[in-house]
């Protein structure tokens, strides 16, 4: 039996409008949130390996209260089980923290495999997944296009801009894929239903036996100086087309240096 550990984020949604707080975290009580897109496609490329042989899936966030609705989509897409761990003193992580929160976790859990997506759609930094493949003393495969899992080796298909990389590991592996590995499935009302009755632990820090001077805003190894609103679009010129439109059209992107 293959067992896997998803770790996914919950994220402010893209298309809202963000502020900030006023330590310049990102304010994330006042927007809407959910699952990072990019994480639903590590949640179905493990929910792809187990239904091709014999496994579970376990879905792990760190985040607040609001963080267990990833979980919760997760579950309804297929996910067997759901670890949150919360904590007020998590707040302003950075990735090192952040890394580290997510390690002591994957520790407790029974696990053969760990999946990311290859980022978050809010900080976009890309770099967890090998952050914790070190702290757990594990071979890291990223970016992954493609992914195949025969017995206990890990193949994956990494698209490059110039050329195409096959790279595989054996053993617990950390695994990270991109959004070209194939569209995440919708939750079915079946899955909705069934998500309701799947458990979800959750811990603190203390049942990772962290402390709380490890993690923090006050402990991350970068910080926002500032932040301001993003400017207004400015208005779009009109052209009137007078049999030189062709000429103005080139005369325009010239000016902004585009051809």
């Amino acid at each position: 039996m293959t067992k896997i550990v998803v770790a996914v984020k919950y994220v402010p949604d893209a298309t809202a409008d963000r502020t900030f707080e006023s330590d310049n975290t990102v304010d994330r009580e006042n927007v809407d949130g959910l699952l990072s897109e990019l994480d639903e496609y590590a949640v179905e490329q493990a929910l792809q390996v187990v239904e091709a042989g014999d496994g579970e899936v376990t879905v792990l966030t760190v985040g607040p209260d609001d963080a267990a609705d990833a979980v919760r989509k997760a579950l309804q897409m297929g996910a067997d089980a759901g670890v949150h761990v919360v904590d007020d003193a998590i707040a302003g992580s950075d990735a090192f923290a952040t890394s580290l929160v997510l390690a002591k976790a994957i520790e407790k859990l029974d696990y053969d495999l760990v999946f990311f997506g290859m980022a978050s759609t809010d900080g976009g930094l890309g770099v967890v997944p090998t952050l914790v493949a070190e702290r757990l003393g594990l071979p890291a495969v990223t970016f992954a296009s493609e992914v195949t899992v025969d017995g206990d080796t890990v193949r994956i298909r990494r698209d490059g801009d110039t050329a195409t990389q096959t790279v595989e590991a054996s053993g617990k592996v950390v695994v990270s894929v991109t959004d070209q590995t194939g569209e995440a499935r919708y939750p079915s009302f079946k899955g909705i239903m069934a998500a309701k009755k799947k458990p979800v632990d959750e811990w603190s820090l203390a049942d990772l036996g962290i402390d709380a001077g490890e993690v923090g805003l006050d402990n991350a190894w970068s910080a926002v100086e500032s932040n301001s609103p993003r400017p207004p679009r400015a208005a779009g010129e009109i052209v009137t087309d007078e049999g030189d439109g062709g000429v103005k059209l080139v005369e325009f992107l010239a000016g902004k240096k585009f051809v």
